[in-house]
């Protein structure tokens, strides 16, 4: 006989794990499948790992400017190695901690691989266990996408999950992909004396955030950090010459050749939609995508899919908020529907990158009036404090009601300041309020006040 549930939930990512414990709150009898870690790729080799590596990266880059606080020293090395371990550590306590979540809510954790098997059926293999639910969500997630130019070995062409698990460092490298992955791993690379070039297919790096954006991103990159980009351009082949690669670039046409010892391929995410049988029960893809409604269900009732199997967009923050909304959907509540334009996108590369909405261009494309509030971090108390003086803020602003229609950062902690513009926007506040209200000084989010200001053509501070 098989396990009965209210649930079934295959697979543990932020989307997985997040939906079993709302499924636990609202009394539901759950089970989730997982056939790796608890946590999937987001806590465990990717989002947690990495940014546990980026600090790491951060206080190294801080010894390799210690002249400018006044410090100095002899013989300083940084352990990759040690960082590694660290990370791992975090990863671990937050598996753990996951891990207790689901105890806590009464989820069943089932070990192995999930299959459609019929109406409401999954069996997991090897054991060939069967389970029964009213109700199933797909959270299998993605895995990194690759190219015919550049087939992946594991060993000198990785992928971010190789290579969040790297312990030696190579002395160069060629990143292909200027998104956040890309840009993330090139500056803590960087920072650990690794010879870096980023190639990106695209005419610029960050190639989603507003222009102004990716143009001080570049800036920073090139300059500040000695990292060669290449933009505009697409990488046709990948062969050894000896110990090392030779990956020969096509840019306007005419190829170079770049040598280095390994490269990251970090151009996107496919979805983990094969062998679930979805074939089976007539679930409806597109391109790998399992296709889902505003309440995350799909063509065939009783069957969810959230996170990045969805295609909608593979971010972790989304997953858990997908998750929200199908296990509430299906409890019978009606949760808010999910306005994908206005999730904030944040890269936690020096200097950090934060963003949501629409951009300067896609304002104008929209056919919307748009006001453009700026300031730069130059301007900022806190920033030249800290010595971090690379950034802006823009604000894309209906310029009739003062809306904000997109906010656009680069700089020091930006990220931190998402939090504060998508209230703002959530609650339907405008740019006035934002100057209105008084900010802690001297702080970073001072410049979230002042492009406020700057929009309506009063910044008092630049």
């Amino acid at each position: 006989m098989p396990g009965e549930y209210d649930l079934i939930v295959i697979g543990a990512g932020p989307g997985g794990y997040v939906a079993a414990i709302r499924a636990g709150q609202l009394g539901l009898k759950t089970a989730i499948v997982e056939r790796e870690a608890l946590g999937g790729v987001c806590l465990n080799w990717g989002c947690i790992p990495s940014k546990a590596l980026l600090k790491n990266a951060e206080v190294v880059s801080y010894f390799n400017r210690a002249e400018e606080f006044g410090l100095k020293f002899d013989n300083f090395s940084a352990d990759y190695s040690a960082a590694i371990d660290r990370s791992r550590k975090v990863v671990d306590r937050n598996v753990r901690g996951v891990a207790y979540l689901l105890r806590k809510n009464e989820i069943d954790h089932i070990t192995g691989e999930a299959k459609l098997t019929g109406n409401g059926r999954v069996e997991v293999s090897p054991d060939g266990q069967k389970l029964a639910a009213k109700n199933i969500i797909i959270a299998t997630g993605a895995r990194p996408r690759s190219i015919p130019p550049l087939p992946i070995d594991g060993d000198r062409v990785i992928t971010s999950k190789e290579a969040i698990l790297l312990q030696d460092l190579p002395q160069s490298i060629v990143i292909v992909g200027g998104g956040a992955i890309g840009l993330e791993f090139a500056y803590l690379y960087r920072m650990y004396g690794v010879d870096v070039t980023i190639v990106e297919l695209l005419p610029r790096l960050a190639p989603n955030e507003d222009e102004e954006i990716s143009r001080q991103v570049e800036r920073s990159f090139t300059r500040r950090h000695r990292i060669n980009v290449i933009t505009g351009a697409g990488v046709t082949g990948v062969s050894r010459d000896g110990e090392g690669l030779q990956v020969t670039v096509d840019k306007d046409g005419s190829q170079q050749v770049v040598g280095c010892d390994k490269v990251l391929v970090a151009i996107g995410v496919q979805p983990n939609s094969e062998n679930l049988g979805l074939e089976s029960v007539g679930v409806a893809t597109d391109r790998g995508n399992i296709q889902v409604n505003g309440n995350m269900s799909t063509n065939v009732p009783g069957i969810f899919a959230i996170g990045d199997v969805a295609g909608k967009l593979a971010l972790a923050h989304v997953a858990s908020a997908q998750a929200n909304v199908a296990v509430e959907s299906i409890a019978g509540l009606d949760p808010q529907s999910l306005d994908y334009a206005m999730m904030p996108r944040a890269t936690y590369c020096q200097p950090q990158i934060a963003s949501f909405g629409l951009s300067e261009e896609q304002a104008r494309e929209a056919g919307h009036d748009a006001n453009i509030g700026k300031f730069n971090m130059q301007a900022n108390g806190k920033a030249l404090g800290m010595g971090e003086t690379d950034g802006m803020v823009k604000l894309v602003v209906d310029s009739r009601f003062g809306e904000i229609l997109g906010a656009h950062m680069v700089g020091p902690e930006v990220t931190e300041l998402l939090g504060e513009l998508s209230l703002t926007r959530l609650l339907e506040g405008t740019t006035l309020e934002l100057g209105w209200m008084v900010h802690a000084h001297p702080t970073i989010s001072e410049v979230i006040k002042e492009a406020a200001l700057a929009a309506d053509g009063r910044a008092v501070h630049m």
